[in-house]
C-alpha cells in the first residue's frame, strides 16, 4: 500500500511506567506527530493492538526476570528502529540497586511464598541483552527530546541530543551554583543535561536523574564532595540513585563503598 505510515509501538518490561506517562504527557506534541506514524502498538493508552513487524519501538523498563529477557528478545526481533528510553532501559533503573545485595534474601522478606518469585539476580539495561538503536536518558524522560528523536528517526536522520553537563543549563538559566554558594553536594557537574536543572533552580543538588554525561570525572567531583565536609557513605549513596549501574556512577559508589 502506497503511503503507509510507519508503524511506532511501545512496550514495557520492568518499571513505575513513569515514562510512558511522559508520552501521554506529551499530547500536545504528538498531535503533530500522529499525522506522520500509526500508533500500532501502545497497552498504557489504547486497547488497539496491532500485530508487528514494527518501524520503530520504544522500550521503557530495565531488565529483571527471565521473562523480561525473552520478551525484549522478540520486541528486537518485531521493531526495525528500537529506542530504549528511560533511566530503567538504559541504566538499569532504581531496582538496580538489589544488584550490590543477594535478590534471594530479599525476596524471602518481602514474600510470604519466595519460591513462586522468578527474577534474575540483578536488575540491568536492555542493551545488555539486546542490540538497540538508541537510547533515551531520564527519569522520566524529557518529553521534548522524545519527540525530537522520534522525528528524527522518522526522518532518516540521527538524533541530535545534547550530551553536555547539567551545570551548562544551570549557566544558561543564570542559577547561583548550589556548590559553590551554598556548599550542596550536587552531581550536576557530571550529569547529563535533559531536566532543565530542576534541582539546582530550586536550590538543590542535581540527583544525577539523567544518567552521567560524556566523559565524566567523577573522581574529581567526589573528592570535591568529600573536601566539603560529606562522608564516604554519603557520597557512595549520592551516586547509587536512579542511575545507579551505569557504569560510571557505578564505579565511583564502589569507590566510597570501601
Amino acid at each position: 500500500m502506497k503511503n503507509k505510515k510507519p508503524k511506532l509501538a511501545v512496550f514495557k518490561l520492568s518499571s513505575c511506567d513513569g515514562c510512558q506517562l511522559s508520552i501521554l504527557d506529551a499530547e500536545d506534541e504528538l498531535l503533530a506527530v500522529l499525522g506522520a506514524v500509526d500508533i500500532a502498538y501502545f497497552p498504557e493508552a489504547s486497547s488497539r493492538m496491532l500485530p508487528g513487524p514494527y518501524d520503530i519501538g520504544l522500550i521503557e523498563g530495565s531488565v529483571t526476570t527471565p521473562h523480561d529477557v525473552e520478551l525484549a528478545r522478540q520486541i528486537r526481533k518485531d521493531c526495525k528502529v528500537l529506542i530504549t528510553i528511560g533511566a530503567c532501559a538504559t541504566a538499569g533503573g532504581i531496582q538496580a540497586l538489589r544488584n550490590w545485595k543477594d535478590v534471594k534474601e530479599f525476596t524471602k522478606i518481602v514474600y510470604a511464598h519466595p519460591q513462586y518469585i522468578s527474577t534474575l539476580d540483578r536488575s540491568m539495561p536492555v542493551a545488555s541483552f539486546i542490540h538497540v538503536d538508541f537510547e533515551l536518558r531520564g527519569c522520566p524522560v524529557n518529553k521534548y527530546q522524545l519527540i525530537d528523536v522520534i522525528v528524527a528517526y522518522l526522518n532518516n536522520k540521527k538524533p541530535n541530543i545534547t550530551s553536555h553537563s547539567v551545570c551548562m543549563e544551570c549557566k544558561q538559566k543564570g542559577n547561583v551554583c548550589v556548590m559553590v554558594a551554598h556548599g550542596t553536594p550536587c552531581l550536576g557537574p557530571v550529569t547529563q543535561t535533559g531536566c532543565g536543572s530542576i534541582c539546582p533552580s530550586y536550590d538543590r543538588g542535581c540527583y544525577g536523574c539523567f544518567g552521567p554525561m560524556d566523559s565524566p570525572n567523577t573522581s574529581s567531583l567526589a573528592r570535591n564532595i568529600e573536601a566539603r565536609g560529606e562522608t564516604k557513605y554519603d557520597i557512595m549513596l549520592a551516586f547509587r540513585g536512579f542511575n545507579a549501574y551505569s557504569e560510571p556512577f557505578r564505579k565511583e559508589s564502589e569507590v566510597y563503598e570501601k
